[in-house]
């Protein structure tokens, strides 16, 4: 049932600062065990859902945070169009604020833009129980500091994310995907070369022995597209790419601990004990490795690049990478700002925010 439960959820935060109570927002649960483990009373977000505007011919929608993922979706796919950035759900009860607050996009993100560049406002509860209004539901009104942006990835530390709008795209008019066998150092010169070119890329994955490179647009520019690189056509892409965004490829299928990586997309690939899979044309890198994760991170940011332990948790070695400084101290005059209670999912993302 959709519904507007402003006023509960602000109800809820009011009383928890008054008691200094913490608070742990939970909207579907599905990414439940990205960041720190927490605790605290869970702050429900379920009831707060439904679709405010969808304007199709603007390419614009307006959600509560509540709303599921998949009934977005939908409603996109009736008018072929679609959320550009592919969030993985990682379950079906995702929400859209969940989505957004954790700020994690698919195989398309590298080609047409992060969950964070098509967010164009929000209205948000913050830690105070102030309900803030940033942004608006057309590109030209987004103006000044982006605080609409600014609170896609921040995991709930600086508010409840209420109702966000975003921009959305028409689905291509064709899109084929091609397998060509060779190592990842052919790879990630191959992923590079074409990113560089006039071709519809929109994902390249490499696997450990094949490379897998998506094509979207125009059904003459695909075609062209093809030609040029080869490789032998997939059948079956979209399931491909949907196993790859939501972690239901073999390679995932593992014990060992999972690091993102983030790195330049030409970094040759680092002497890390493990298995390693290329996505957005080497970018983000995932890793399954007991490698100490002191020596992961030292070998990532020896490249100017950094490292997150997505799954499989060690809490003494933190699940982002640590922040300079400088860096950490804006973090900090943030949160105080939105939350100077620290009610709101307390150490979320770092065990001293």
């Amino acid at each position: 049932m959709s519904g507007d439960d402003t006023q509960t959820l602000q109800a809820r935060v009011n009383d928890a600062l008054a008691q200094g109570r913490q608070l742990r927002i939970e909207g579907g649960g599905s990414k439940s065990f990205y960041g720190q483990m927490i605790t605290g009373e869970v702050l429900a977000t379920q009831q707060h859902r439904g679709i405010i505007n969808y304007e199709s011919t603007e390419l614009v929608l307006t959600a509560r945070g509540g709303t599921p993922l998949s009934e977005i979706e939908t409603t996109l796919a009736e008018h072929n169009q679609m959320l550009p950035f592919e969030p993985p759900h990682f379950g079906e009860a995702a929400t859209l604020g969940g989505t957004i607050a954790c700020g994690l996009s698919g195989p398309r993100r590298p080609y047409v833009g992060s969950a964070r560049d098509f967010v164009l406002g929000c209205r948000v509860l913050t830690g105070k129980g102030d309900v803030l209004h940033f942004g608006g539901e057309v590109m030209k009104n987004v103006a000044g500091y982006d605080v609409a942006r600014l609170m896609t990835g921040a995991m709930g530390t600086l508010g409840v994310l209420l109702d966000i709008s975003l921009k959305i795209l028409p689905r291509p008019a064709a899109e084929v995907t091609v397998r060509l066998s060779m190592s990842p150092d052919k790879a990630l010169q191959v992923m590079n070369h074409w990113a560089g070119q006039p071709v519809p890329l929109s994902a390249a994955v490499h696997d450990g022995e094949s490379l897998f490179l998506r094509l979207s647009g125009a059904t003459s520019a695909v075609s062209h597209a093809q030609q040029l690189i080869g490789g032998e056509p997939l059948p079956n892409g979209e399931d491909y790419w949907q196993s790859i965004r939501e972690h239901t490829h073999p390679f995932f299928n593992d014990a060992r601990p999972l690091w993102r990586l983030s790195l330049a997309p030409a970094q040759p690939p680092l002497v890390l004990e493990g298995d390693t899979l290329l996505d957005w044309g080497g970018a983000q890198r995932w890793l399954l490795s007991h490698e100490k994760p002191e020596v992961i991170r030292h070998a990532v940011q020896e490249t100017g690049g950094h490292a997150t332990l997505f799954r499989q948790h060690d809490i003494k070695a933190g699940i982002f990478h640590p922040l300079p400084n400088s860096l950490k101290q804006l973090h900090q005059r943030l949160k105080h700002a939105f939350d100077p209670g620290g009610i709101l999912n307390p150490g979320r993302m770092y065990p001293d925010m």
